[in-house]
This record gives structure tokens, C-alpha cells and sequence, in this order.
């Protein structure tokens, strides 16, 4: 059984809902697995800690959770065109298994919400890439062949999946989003099994 890590911080809860699709999409794809995980906040109090367990969602992730994937779909909220501090802090922990050569040639896909449609979904998206390009990862898109890319009226890029969630932060992903996530996660799936089978 493959194991593909989806790891994300979600401040609203659309960056939640947006990897539960993309987990859905994974395993629709026989002999595959998802394992949903997030990363805690961070504080500028220095003391500042957080409970071992969040209260809610997914549990916190580990770097042994990295090592041991076959894939990873990684999420953040846009910040100002850039990803969540909390899952950059954790990314600046990786320097072990980077040494390592862990996550080398394994399959990587991004996912993001905005409350703005012009917010910064895209360059959030690539920001999110150079970490894992550094890793040797292999970066996984959303191909034009999938025709919502072409028709969505909300989120939704070839760079990964996307979300509006609205000036509030309570508009719903759109059907669109939601396909556009599900066919992410299976390409994702699709594509580490691929790489699994040809070593």
C-alpha cells in the first residue's frame, strides 16, 4: 500500500476541506493511501507551545511522516501572495532529510486558498515549489486535459489546485474546485505508483 502525505495548514478550514478532496482523489487509485496531516501555528511568543495533539483535524505532522511517504500534496492559505509562515517554519526543518536525499524522485503536488480571486494563488503556489524542487522531488500539475481547469469561474490553476473562498471566507468550493482537487490527488496517487512499479 502506498502511503501519499497530505500535508497543510488551513486558518478557515478551506485548505482542510481542499485536502480532504485531493485524500478522496488519492484513494481512488487502487493500492493507494492517504494520510492527512497538518503543522502547527507559529507564535511570536518565544515560549509559546502547542499541545502534542491539535484539538481539531488532522494531527501534527513529523518529519518521520516526510521520510516514510510516496507522495506529498502540500497546502497553504495565501498570505500575501506566499505561503503560510507555519508551513514554511516547518520546511526550514527539513535540512536531515534533505542531507539524506529522503524525498528525492518522489511525486509532489500544491494545493492553496485565497479569500481574494486575484490573491495570489499562483505565486502562492510557486512558492510552495522551490522547497521541493531543492528536495528532488517531482513536481505533479493539473493539466488542460481536465476540463474544469478551462471553465472554473472560481479557483483553480495548472499549477495545482486552488480555492476563493471569498472576502468573508465562507464561500464553499465550487464544484469545479472540488474535481479539480479529487483529479490532483489521483494524478498524484497515479503517479507514485507508476514510479513504484518501474524500480
Amino acid at each position: 500500500m502506498l502511503e501519499i502525505l497530505v500535508l497543510y495548514y488551513s486558518r478557515h478550514g478551506h485548505v482542510a476541506q481542499m485536502a480532504q478532496k485531493i485524500a478522496r482523489g488519492i484513494e481512488s487509485v487502487d493500492n493507494c493511501q492517504a494520510k492527512l496531516r497538518t503543522v502547527p501555528p507559529v507564535s511570536p511568543v518565544c515560549d509559546a507551545t502547542e499541545p502534542a495533539i491539535p484539538d481539531k483535524g488532522a494531527p501534527y505532522v513529523t518529519l518521520e511522516d516526510l521520510q516514510n511517504c510516496d507522495g506529498l500534496a502540500l497546502g497553504s492559505p495565501c498570505h500575501f501572495g506566499n505561503m503560510a509562515a507555519p508551513v514554511k517554519y516547518f520546511l526550514d526543518q527539513t535540512s536531515r532529510l534533505w542531507l539524506a536525499g529522503s524525498l528525492v524522485g518522489k511525486p509532489a503536488c500544491v494545493f492553496t486558498a485565497s479569500s481574494s480571486l486575484h490573491g495570489g494563488q499562483e505565486t502562492t503556489l510557486l512558492s510552495m515549489l522551490p522547497p521541493l524542487l531543492h528536495h528532488g522531488m517531482l513536481i505533479v500539475g493539473i493539466p488542460y486535459t481536465e476540463t474544469d481547469l478551462s471553465n472554473t469561474r472560481s479557483g483553480g490553476t495548472p499549477y495545482g489546485a486552488s480555492h476563493f473562498a471569498g472576502g468573508n471566507s465562507q464561500a464553499i468550493l465550487s464544484d469545479e474546485e472540488q474535481r479539480l482537487c479529487r483529479a490532483l490527488g489521483k494524478r498524484l496517487a497515479e503517479t507514485a505508483k507508476r514510479l513504484k512499479q518501474s524500480l
